[in-house]
C-alpha cells in the first residue's frame, strides 16, 4: 500500500508454496480464508524492507493475522495457526525465515467500525481506497497526537512496558500455550487496542517450534517509545539444536501500526 513511508508494489509470492500452504494448514483442522489480491501495509512491508533491502527482493508468504476488528480468535487458535504453517514447513526442503511483525502495547488513534463515521466506514469496509490527501491526513493524525502523547496530553492508554516484558518472557521460553488464557478484552484493557498485533509474534513462534523443534532467543531490544506510541522489540530465535537440511529463524519485529 505504501502508507507511513513504506515502499508500494507487488510482493514476490510464490502462489504455488503458498496454495500448499494454504491446504496444508486446512488439512490440520485450522479454518483460514485464501485472498488472490490481498493489500498488505506498513507492519508486513516495513521488516522486508529492512532486512531484505525490499519487499520483492525474496519470495514471501503473507499470512493476516486480524489484530485490529472484534471479533478475535482466541489467542490458542492463533498458536495452532502458526503450528499448523510450521508443520507443513518441517518437510520444506529450503531456507526459510519466520517473521512476526506488529507493535507490542499501544493505542494509536485508529478509528474503530462501532464508533466510526460514515466516511470511515466506507475505509474500514475496504469499499474504496483513500486518496493521497487523505491517507496523509491519516498519517498526519497520528503523528500529531504522538506528539501529544510524549508531552501527556493525548487520550489514548499509556504503554505497558511490564506487559510488553511478560510476553517477550513467554515467548523465549517457549512455553507458548501460557498465552492460551490471554483474552481479547484483558489484552486491550491492559495494553491497547492495537497490542493484539502482538498475535502475529505468537504465530511465528510456535511455527519455528513446530518446524524446528525448540528454539532458543538469542538475542533480544527492546524499549517503550512515546513518540511512536508504541512499545518495541526486535527478538531473534533459532532452533536447538539446528537441524539439517533445514534452518529455521524467526525474527519478531515491532514497528508502527496506525
Amino acid at each position: 500500500m505504501g502508507d507511513f513511508g513504506s515502499s508500494a508494489g507487488p510482493l514476490d509470492v510464490p502462489s504455488a508454496l503458498a496454495e500448499q500452504m494454504a491446504q496444508s494448514v486446512l488439512d490440520q483442522g485450522v479454518d483460514i480464508a485464501v485472498s488472490l489480491a490481498m493489500e498488505v501495509d506498513h507492519g508486513a512491508v516495513q521488516p522486508l524492507e529492512i532486512l531484505l533491502g525490499g519487499i520483492a527482493t525474496k519470495p514471501v508468504i503473507p499470512i493476516f493475522v486480524n489484530s485490529v476488528a472484534a471479533p478475535f480468535a482466541p489467542m490458542k487458535r492463533i498458536r495452532l495457526l502458526g503450528e499448523a504453517v510450521g508443520t507443513f514447513l518441517k518437510n520444506f526442503d529450503g531456507n526459510v525465515l519466520l517473521l512476526g511483525s506488529g507493535g507490542l502495547s499501544h493505542d494509536p488513534p485508529v478509528p474503530r467500525l462501532e464508533a466510526a463515521t460514515g466516511e470511515q466506514r466506507t475505509m474500514l469496509l475496504g469499499c474504496n481506497h483513500p486518496t493521497a490527501a487523505a491517507r496523509s491526513v491519516r498519517q498526519q493524525r497520528v503523528i500529531d497526537t504522538a506528539k501529544a502523547f510524549t508531552r501527556g496530553e493525548a487520550g489514548i492508554m499509556d504503554l505497558a512496558p511490564e506487559w510488553d516484558r511478560q510476553l517477550l518472557d513467554i515467548l523465549a521460553s517457549g512455553e507458548l500455550e501460557q498465552l492460551d488464557a490471554w483474552t481479547a478484552k484483558e489484552m486491550a484493557a491492559t495494553a491497547g487496542n492495537s497490542a493484539h498485533e502482538v498475535r502475529t509474534w505468537v504465530a511465528a513462534h510456535n511455527a519455528l517450534k513446530a518446524a524446528a523443534g525448540q528454539y532458543a532467543v538469542t538475542s533480544e531490544y527492546y524499549r517503550p517509545i512515546p513518540e511512536y506510541i508504541a512499545g518495541f522489540a526486535v527478538t531473534t530465535a533459532v532452533s536447538v539444536p539446528k537441524t539439517a537440511g533445514l534452518t529455521e529463524t524467526a525474527v519478531a519485529a515491532g514497528t508502527v501500526r496506525a
